[in-house]
């Protein structure tokens, strides 16, 4: 797994307001948790955009 560490920075340093000491001591856990994963519907995966896209195609003949 790979972090965005700059995100991930900016996020607890700007967005949480944590000081250094405070974000290098949290767990990937507990700064998820902060940034609110968890709260409300999951987003969309690419595995049922596909799906939707297979049952649900566009119709190029439609008109707008």
């Amino acid at each position: 797994m790979r972090f965005d560490w700059p995100g991930l920075m900016r996020a607890g340093f700007q967005g949480l307001r944590l000081p250094p000491e405070a974000f290098w001591s949290l767990t990937p856990a507990e700064l998820r948790l902060m940034l609110g994963e968890g709260r409300g519907p999951r987003p969309m995966g690419r595995a049922r955009l596909d799906e939707l896209m297979a049952n649900f195609p566009d119709d190029e003949g439609a008109k707008r």
